[in-house]
Protein backbone atom coordinates (compact mmCIF):
# COMPACT_ATOMS: atom_id res chain seq x y z
CA UNK A 1 0.00 0.00 0.00
CA UNK A 2 1.27 3.50 -1.33
CA UNK A 3 0.05 7.33 0.17
CA UNK A 4 1.18 10.24 -1.45
CA UNK A 5 2.58 13.26 0.54
CA UNK A 6 4.06 15.93 -0.91
CA UNK A 7 7.29 14.86 -3.19
CA UNK A 8 6.77 11.85 -1.08
CA UNK A 9 5.04 8.44 -1.02
CA UNK A 10 4.38 6.43 2.18
CA UNK A 11 5.40 3.32 1.56
CA UNK A 12 4.60 0.11 3.25
CA UNK A 13 7.71 -3.07 3.21
CA UNK A 14 8.57 -5.47 5.06
CA UNK A 15 12.36 -6.37 5.80
CA UNK A 16 13.97 -9.43 7.54
CA UNK A 17 10.31 -10.64 9.02
CA UNK A 18 9.37 -6.80 9.95
CA UNK A 19 6.51 -4.99 9.20
CA UNK A 20 8.03 -0.90 8.01
CA UNK A 21 6.18 2.21 7.01
CA UNK A 22 8.60 4.84 5.32
CA UNK A 23 7.75 8.41 3.55
CA UNK A 24 10.40 8.02 0.47
CA UNK A 25 10.74 9.85 -2.86
CA UNK A 26 9.31 7.39 -5.38
CA UNK A 27 13.12 8.21 -7.37
CA UNK A 28 14.59 6.63 -4.41
CA UNK A 29 15.98 2.94 -4.76
CA UNK A 30 15.38 0.15 -2.34
CA UNK A 31 19.00 0.33 -1.46
CA UNK A 32 18.72 3.73 -0.04
CA UNK A 33 15.80 3.25 1.57
CA UNK A 34 17.19 0.06 3.18
CA UNK A 35 20.74 2.54 4.16
CA UNK A 36 19.21 5.42 4.98
CA UNK A 37 15.81 5.11 6.06
CA UNK A 38 15.63 2.11 7.50
CA UNK A 39 18.86 1.97 8.84
CA UNK A 40 19.92 -1.17 7.87
CA UNK A 41 23.70 -0.50 6.73
CA UNK A 42 24.57 -4.15 5.75
CA UNK A 43 22.72 -3.65 1.74
CA UNK A 44 26.39 -2.01 0.38
CA UNK A 45 26.60 0.65 -2.18
CA UNK A 46 28.73 -0.39 -5.26
CA UNK A 47 28.38 0.25 -8.65
CA UNK A 48 24.73 1.53 -8.17
CA UNK A 49 24.46 0.47 -11.95
CA UNK A 50 23.67 -3.21 -11.32
CA UNK A 51 27.22 -4.66 -12.76
CA UNK A 52 28.83 -5.43 -9.16
CA UNK A 53 25.97 -7.58 -7.16
CA UNK A 54 26.96 -6.03 -3.81
CA UNK A 55 23.57 -4.59 -3.10
CA UNK A 56 21.85 -8.03 -3.72
CA UNK A 57 19.05 -8.53 -1.40
CA UNK A 58 16.57 -11.59 -1.36
CA UNK A 59 12.62 -10.05 -2.85
CA UNK A 60 10.79 -13.48 -1.78
CA UNK A 61 13.84 -15.53 -1.84
CA UNK A 62 14.92 -14.55 -5.16
CA UNK A 63 18.20 -12.47 -5.77
CA UNK A 64 17.18 -8.76 -6.75
CA UNK A 65 19.80 -5.70 -7.18
CA UNK A 66 18.21 -3.52 -4.73
CA UNK A 67 20.05 -0.45 -7.06
CA UNK A 68 18.12 -1.23 -9.81
CA UNK A 69 14.83 -1.59 -7.50
CA UNK A 70 11.92 0.92 -6.36
CA UNK A 71 10.42 -0.08 -2.60
CA UNK A 72 7.50 1.90 -4.25
CA UNK A 73 7.19 -1.62 -6.64
CA UNK A 74 7.71 -3.80 -3.64
CA UNK A 75 4.91 -3.00 -1.05
CA UNK A 76 3.98 -5.96 0.81
CA UNK A 77 6.74 -8.71 -0.90
CA UNK A 78 8.98 -10.21 1.59
CA UNK A 79 12.81 -8.56 1.30
CA UNK A 80 15.38 -10.37 3.23
CA UNK A 81 18.96 -8.23 3.74
CA UNK A 82 22.36 -9.49 5.36
CA UNK A 83 21.05 -8.68 8.40
CA UNK A 84 18.23 -10.87 8.60
CA UNK A 85 20.57 -13.69 7.61
CA UNK A 86 21.32 -14.25 11.47
CA UNK A 87 18.21 -16.04 13.56
CA UNK A 88 17.94 -16.03 17.38
CA UNK A 89 21.36 -14.43 17.79
CA UNK A 90 22.99 -17.45 15.70
CA UNK A 91 24.69 -16.39 12.20
CA UNK A 92 23.60 -18.81 9.53
CA UNK A 93 25.72 -21.39 8.61
CA UNK A 94 27.08 -19.52 5.43
CA UNK A 95 27.87 -16.55 8.01
CA UNK A 96 29.99 -19.09 9.86
CA UNK A 97 31.84 -20.68 6.97
CA UNK A 98 32.63 -17.59 5.51
CA UNK A 99 34.42 -16.77 8.86
CA UNK A 100 35.70 -19.70 9.65
CA UNK A 101 37.23 -20.51 6.54
CA UNK A 102 38.66 -16.44 5.61
CA UNK A 103 36.63 -16.21 2.94
CA UNK A 104 35.79 -12.53 3.16
CA UNK A 105 38.66 -10.01 3.27
CA UNK A 106 37.82 -6.63 3.22
CA UNK A 107 33.94 -7.81 3.18
CA UNK A 108 32.57 -5.51 1.35
CA UNK A 109 30.91 -7.81 -1.44
CA UNK A 110 29.63 -10.52 1.19
CA UNK A 111 26.43 -9.35 2.26
CA UNK A 112 25.56 -9.95 -1.70
CA UNK A 113 27.74 -13.15 -2.21
CA UNK A 114 26.05 -14.30 1.26
CA UNK A 115 22.39 -13.46 -0.01
CA UNK A 116 22.98 -15.17 -3.59
CA UNK A 117 24.53 -18.06 -2.02
CA UNK A 118 21.26 -18.32 0.62
CA UNK A 119 19.45 -18.17 -2.48
CA UNK A 120 21.25 -20.79 -4.13
CA UNK A 121 21.23 -23.51 -1.17
CA UNK A 122 17.07 -22.82 -0.33
CA UNK A 123 16.69 -24.00 -4.29
CA UNK A 124 19.37 -26.54 -4.40
CA UNK A 125 20.76 -28.02 -1.12
CA UNK A 126 23.44 -29.84 -2.97
CA UNK A 127 24.87 -27.18 -5.69
CA UNK A 128 27.58 -28.35 -7.44
CA UNK A 129 31.00 -26.17 -7.74
CA UNK A 130 29.69 -25.07 -11.42
CA UNK A 131 26.61 -24.21 -9.87
CA UNK A 132 27.99 -22.03 -7.17
CA UNK A 133 30.35 -20.42 -9.96
CA UNK A 134 27.31 -19.77 -12.21
CA UNK A 135 24.91 -18.71 -9.22
CA UNK A 136 28.06 -16.13 -8.14
CA UNK A 137 28.82 -14.93 -11.65
CA UNK A 138 26.99 -11.86 -10.89
CA UNK A 139 28.80 -10.79 -7.43
CA UNK A 140 32.20 -9.15 -8.00
CA UNK A 141 34.95 -9.51 -5.41
CA UNK A 142 37.86 -7.80 -6.10
CA UNK A 143 40.20 -9.34 -2.71
CA UNK A 144 39.91 -13.10 -3.25
CA UNK A 145 40.52 -15.47 -5.76
CA UNK A 146 36.52 -16.71 -5.14
CA UNK A 147 38.25 -20.06 -4.16
CA UNK A 148 37.68 -19.62 -0.62
CA UNK A 149 34.27 -18.53 -1.12
CA UNK A 150 32.91 -21.53 -3.08
CA UNK A 151 34.54 -23.34 -0.36
CA UNK A 152 32.66 -21.81 1.78
CA UNK A 153 29.54 -22.32 0.44
CA UNK A 154 30.44 -26.30 -0.07
CA UNK A 155 31.01 -26.29 3.60
CA UNK A 156 27.69 -24.41 4.47
CA UNK A 157 25.97 -26.63 2.33
CA UNK A 158 27.29 -30.19 4.07
CA UNK A 159 26.74 -28.39 7.28
CA UNK A 160 23.04 -27.51 6.38
CA UNK A 161 21.96 -31.03 5.62
CA UNK A 162 23.24 -31.37 2.33
CA UNK A 163 25.67 -33.90 0.77
CA UNK A 164 25.06 -36.47 3.54
CA UNK A 165 23.71 -34.04 6.25
CA UNK A 166 27.18 -33.81 8.30
CA UNK A 167 26.05 -31.01 10.40
CA UNK A 168 29.27 -31.26 12.48
CA UNK A 169 31.05 -31.39 8.91
CA UNK A 170 34.43 -29.85 9.29
CA UNK A 171 37.41 -27.49 7.66
CA UNK A 172 39.02 -29.26 4.45
CA UNK A 173 42.39 -29.49 5.22
CA UNK A 174 44.95 -28.47 2.47
CA UNK A 175 45.08 -32.10 1.39
CA UNK A 176 41.59 -32.92 0.99
CA UNK A 177 40.67 -29.04 -0.81
CA UNK A 178 37.20 -29.37 -2.09
CA UNK A 179 38.74 -27.95 -4.97
CA UNK A 180 41.17 -30.03 -6.62
CA UNK A 181 41.20 -28.66 -10.05
CA UNK A 182 43.25 -25.59 -8.88
CA UNK A 183 45.61 -27.24 -6.53
CA UNK A 184 49.16 -27.31 -8.34
CA UNK A 185 50.25 -30.51 -9.25
CA UNK A 186 54.62 -31.11 -9.60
Amino acid sequence: MTTKTPNKTLIRLKVNGQDYQVAAAVSKTLLEVLREDLNLPGTKHGCEVGECGTCCVLIDGQPVLSCLSLPIELADREITTVEGLAQNGELHPLQETMAELGAAQCGYCTPGILLVAKALLDEDPTPSRSSIREALGGNLCRCTGYLKIYEAIELAAQRMGGEGGDKEAKRPEPEQSLAPELVQRN
